[in-house]
């Protein structure tokens, strides 16, 4: 009996992970899909690269239009996706593809038509796919429809159609697009074996995910160690298709680098140095809230990032909370004294009771001797400048505070930023944003090494790894 429900039990789980439980609705498979385009479109689903109107209804014999291509490849890019204003006159900031498509502009993916205008609705043909795919995967295909129609062809991604041509003009439906862009991210769904791994890369950390598709909502297929080496195909967005042992996946490129050792700056005092990152907030106290994100959760997964690029540099990094903990105030300040701290980085977001309140700040504290005083101010005025280049805010400035604990009973040099207002709808936008976390985290790692630079240590060497 135990053996029979046993083996219930391992039915029903293969049932339910083949019916896709746990992902998206639209992961589970489209009723309007045909089954030629099924696994393609499904993968996309996974990623949350493609959707439907509903989710069930893909819409997979609807023609696809240039701004859902738009869309499409900005998504399986990692392009900036948040509605905003263009260059165009016939796309709207509330056009859902806005942002995705002035990114896929602004890459040369796409361009426009005379009058300044995109012509969002306009159908696209198989053609322009070809074209469309080509630049976005970086295929050489000598400026010409042909050539794009050859790189694609050669490569397993599409094929010609019954008369012997490409079909160039021909209109290309949701489902066919879906096919061809899930064959150029994946080798796996291609017509013909193109996987080029010949490029060898490292792993800068340990316990590195590989997995299916070019994001983190794609399942793992494995792991790899730090160190650990690896080879390296093509680049979709920020994350690298490899090949570790037998298993092939995609790792993001943030965590691979090019050497088979570490880039090391020349200073030898950097290692004594130990960098503190204190996320605000957390557990019970959410911090603020604004359009239902929480100030706690945007501001750990910004500190993360910045601690991932601190790791692959001789500085020692720690941080306060790398989870969902709650930290007392006095605790965050013991922390740095009791982890041998050189600097203290607080990570806030921003509130006001008034929705237009907007802007980047840098808070800092005169602490009990002078030469913390003038450090503290020193690294809240590299750090604000950098993440003022980062998101282009208002410039709200440095501001003296005598009333902060984190800051006022810290033992070292200290500084809180406050990346803008999560209570501000285009602010919150980027402070929920994958993509924009990704370049604040940048911008807090430049500026740490900004005021070290300051300081007179030699790290003119570890600007480079945040592009790596």
């Amino acid at each position: 009996m135990k053996k029979q429900a046993a083996m219930i039990g391992l039915v029903l789980a293969l049932i339910l992970s083949m019916a896709g439980f746990g992902l998206p609705a639209q992961a589970a498979g489209f009723v309007d899909v045909p089954s030629r385009a099924a696994k393609e479109v499904n993968y996309l689903a996974e990623g949350k690269i493609a959707n439907g109107s509903s989710a069930t209804v893909f819409g997979a014999d609807k023609t696809v239009t240039r701004a859902e291509a738009a869309a499409f490849i900005g998504r399986a890019l990692q392009l900036d996706g948040t509605k905003r204003a263009t260059n165009f006159v016939d796309v709207g900031s509330g056009n859902f593809a806005s942002g995705y498509i002035q990114s896929a502009v602004d890459k040369k993916i796409f361009s426009g038509y005379d009058g300044g205008r995109f012509l969002p609705d306009k159908p696209v043909t198989r053609g322009e796919m070809a074209v469309m795919m080509a630049k976005a995967f970086d295929y050489s295909f000598g400026g010409t429809l042909s050539g794009a129609a050859k790189a694609l062809t050669a490569r397993g991604i599409a094929q010609g159609v019954d008369d012997g041509t490409f079909g160039a003009d021909q209109l290309l439906k949701r489902a066919d697009f879906a096919v061809f862009l899930a064959r150029a991210i994946n080798p796996e769904f291609r017509l013909v074996k193109t996987n080029d791994f010949s490029k060898t890369m490292w792993a800068n950390v340990g316990d590195l995910n590989i997995r299916s598709g070019p994001s983190t909502a794609y399942g793992l297929k494995g792991k790899l160690a730090e160190n650990a080496q690896v080879s390296a195909a093509h680049k979709v967005g920020d994350w690298i298709y490899i090949q570790s042992g037998e298993v092939v996946g995609f790792v993001n490129a943030f965590y691979l680098r090019d050497t088979e050792t570490k880039s090391a700056a020349s200073d030898p005092r950097l290692s004594n140095q130990t960098i503190i990152l204190d996320p605000g907030h957390g557990g019970r106290d959410p911090g603020a809230i604004g359009f239902g994100l929480q100030e706690k959760d945007v501001v750990l997964k910004t500190g993360l990032k910045v601690n991932e690029l601190l790791k692959q540099t001789p500085f020692n990094v720690k941080m306060t909370r790398s989870t969902d903990t709650f930290i007392t105030i006095n605790n965050r300040a013991a922390f740095a004294s009791k982890n041998n701290g050189s600097v203290f980085v607080s990570i806030h977001a921003n509130a006001a009771a008034s929705s237009s309140a907007n802007g980047t700040e840098t808070l800092y504290y005169s602490a009990t001797n002078t030469a913390n005083s003038a450090d503290s101010k020193l690294l809240a005025e590299k750090l604000q400048n950098r993440m003022l280049q980062a998101w282009n805010l208002k410039d709200r400035g440095l501001v003296r505070r005598t009333d902060l604990g984190v800051l006022k009973y810290n033992t070292v040099p200290a500084a809180l930023v406050e990346l803008g207002f999560i209570t501000n709808k285009e602010e919150n936008d980027k402070l929920k944003s994958d993509y924009w976390q990704t370049v604040m985290a940048k911008a807090l790692y430049y500026g740490i090494l900004d005021y070290y630079k300051a300081k007179g240590y030699d790290v003119d060497s570890l600007y480079d790894l945040a592009n790596s």
